[in-house]
């Protein structure tokens, strides 16, 4: 027992010491959690033997993943991504197959090995993939989606792979198959439901189950976890949860099935259950922490012997599938018009081997298709590419990325040909709302952005902008600076909107400036510069959901309005003198102690105001409730 805790005790230690420090460094979790495995493993030592076991538990991580992914897409939004799914899929898995089996033939590998090994690399990993798009908010690009298309069809694929690869054992390994092997082998027979039927039977048995996974989950789920929900334990409602995931997953593993397969399908039957919210939230945990076990193994089990003892060969292979696949990958993505960035993102994050590489590995050795050195060769190749793919994804983000906005933002600025009374820089989020309240009531504008895209995507709405730098006085000119009576700052970058705001207020000082502020210290500055009104972007919507939250707490619209007033007053109050205190320290010292104390005096006088006002209101709704008695009173007497 002492000897699991030790062992619990390094996998976490390694976790929590590594991600953090990769994430600071921009790495990403996923290669902070492959270097963990790297360090407690070859490195060091600590841990051995147990590594593959542990993999084989930690892939559990994946199936939980797929059945959270299930639970995002709806029927008919699986349905509407046929296209992709078959197209896009179909096509990476078969030309990655063809195009390795080429290879490996040239290498000298024999037919049947050549497209075993095909198969094994045509994978890409859906854990590193999914959760490295889903950590950099890429899984909505264009690119995220077509990626998410082929490795869910990569999944599905297993399944016939699986099927078919022991028609590819080789005669002369059969006779030399381990005997751990074959009792392995037994065992699998042992703990399956269609080891001994024949074909017919075979699908029978298949179509019951993902019957029964879809009926179970449209029909008999709800009762279940209405009856869970009602009892109010905690814990029975995650035990729930793990009981159907790893229910699903054992009937699948029974049947022959991918259990993957079987719960992203029981994923996607409960995308519309109400119980979809409370499933996530009790899964996410251990998903997360099976996936980081993954990647630790995966890490640990690199065997840097067999490594170094072909290191130029094992290099070569690795780097040679990965700018296979990489190719293919970048062809389909120029077939099914995937455009600019995305298709190198596409192209990149799946280059790639993936965890079931190691599954089918570890089935072709089973199965006499593979030497059992050869497999153990193939597995250094898959894990060396997952480990290579975060720096892929840094490639993508810090080098192809950022050349494609240059370029995007290299054509020549647009020619002006209007002039309005408002002049608006940034047509982001906050500058299209002022822009549509404007000219909603008949406000003539001009529109300036520096971001070519954003330009091109507001005028497909039918919203009139102009690319160009506002900051760049030429084009103000252009603009008919001169002429306006307003300018709104609404860029996202705080330094040019100040520079900005500076250069106006210097240059055509009766011109009127509203400014956007992303804090209280960038507002100071704007106003410093010159702006007449500061805004800050998230006060007023801020304020509002404060005022709903009291409102849904039972509070009267009168109390809760008296309250926002008091809260302006306030602020209005707080903010200038907030402000005068700014302007009296140096550059450096601008939040020193003084501010920093004047502003908590300010949190004091808040409550205070609140407080001030509730005794005013409860003494006035007193003395009306007091008067409204009386008058009553006098009526009655009057009557009588």
């Amino acid at each position: 027992m002492t000897e699991y805790f030790l062992q619990a005790f390094i996998y976490l230690t390694a976790a929590v010491i590594a991600v953090p420090l990769a994430n600071k460094l921009g790495l990403g979790s996923i290669l902070g959690y492959l270097i963990a495995g790297v360090v407690i493993g070859p490195i060091i030592g600590l841990v051995g033997s147990e590594t593959n076991t542990i993999q084989h538990f930690a892939e559990f991580g994946v199936v939980m993943m797929l059945f959270l992914v299930g639970l995002e897409l709806e029927p008919k939004m699986l349905w509407a991504m046929r296209n992709r799914l078959l197209g896009l899929g179909g096509l990476q898995v078969v030309g990655t197959i063809l195009a390795v089996m080429a290879c490996a033939t040239y290498a000298g590998y024999g037919l049947s090995t050549a497209l075993t090994i095909g198969l094994i690399f045509s994978l890409s990993s859906t854990a590193i993939v999914l959760q490295t798009l889903s950590e950099k908010r890429l899984n909505k690009t264009h690119a995220g989606k077509n990626a998410f298309s082929v490795l869910l069809f990569q999944d599905i694929a297993v399944i016939p792979m699986l099927a078919f690869i022991p028609l590819l054992a080789l005669p002369e390994l059969v006779e030399k198959a381990q005997a751990a092997v074959s009792s392995m082998s037994e065992q699998h027979e042992q703990l399956s439901l269609v080891a001994s039927l024949p074909g017919w039977a075979y699908a029978i048995v298949l179509v019951l189950a993902i019957g029964a996974v879809v009926l179970g989950g449209h029909y008999l789920s709800r009762p279940l976890f209405r009856m869970v929900a009602d009892s109010g334990v905690r814990e029975i409602s995650i035990a729930a949860a793990l009981m159907l995931v790893i229910g699903i997953a054992a009937l699948m593993s029974l049947v022959g099935i991918s259990p993957a397969l079987g719960t992203f399908l029981a994923g996607v039957v409960l995308a519309n259950s109400e119980f979809k919210h409370e499933l996530e939230s009790n899964i996410g945990p251990f998903k997360g922490l099976l996936l980081g076990l993954f990647f630790i193994t995966v890490g640990a089990g690199i065997d840097f012997s067999v490594l170094f003892a072909d290191f130029s060969e094992i290099i070569l292979m690795t780097s040679g599938v990965m700018l296979i696949k990489g190719i293919v990958l970048y062809l389909l993505a120029l077939i099914f018009r995937i455009k600019g960035s995305d298709r190198w993102l596409f192209a990149l994050s799946l280059a790639q081997a993936g965890e079931f590489g190691f599954v089918l590995l570890s089935f072709s050795v089973q199965q006499h298709v593979l030497p059992a050195e050869l497999a153990q060769t193939l597995s250094i190749v898959v894990a060396l590419s997952m480990f290579l793919t975060p720096g892929l994804f840094i490639l993508f983000e810090k080098v192809i990325f950022p050349r494609f906005q240059k370029k995007t933002n290299q054509r020549a600025q647009d020619n002006i040909d209007e002039v309005g009374c408002v002049v608006i820089a940034g047509i982001g989020r906050f500058g299209q709302v002022v822009n549509r309240l404007l000219i909603s009531n008949g406000i003539k504008t001009v529109v300036l952005d520096h971001q070519a895209s954003q330009v091109d995507s507001i005028r497909k709405i039918n919203t009139k902008a102009y690319y160009g730098d506002a900051t760049r006085p030429a084009l103000l000119t252009t603009a008919g600076i001169a002429q306006a009576s307003l300018f709104v700052v609404a860029i996202d970058n705080r330094e040019s909107s100040v520079a900005l705001v500076k250069y106006l207020h210097h240059t055509y000082p009766k011109l009127n400036i509203v400014a956007r502020a992303f804090d209280r210290g960038h507002g100071h500055l704007l106003k410093e510069a010159g702006a007449d009104i500061v805004e800050s972007e998230t006060h007023h919507s801020a304020l509002e959901v404060g005022a709903a939250s009291l409102r849904l707490l039972g509070y009267s619209d009168d109390f809760v309005s008296k309250r926002k007033s008091t809260y302006k007053r306030v602020e209005k109050e707080a903010s200038k003198r907030l402000y005068a205190q700014w302007l009296t320290e140096s550059e450096g010292e601008r939040f020193s102690n003084d501010f920093l104390n004047l502003f908590m005096r300010y949190e004091e006088r808040l409550k205070q105001a609140m407080a001030e006002d509730f005794e005013v209101q409860t003494a006035n709704e007193a003395y009306k409730s007091e008067t409204e008695s009386t008058s009553s009173s006098e009526y009655n007497k009057h009557n009588k």
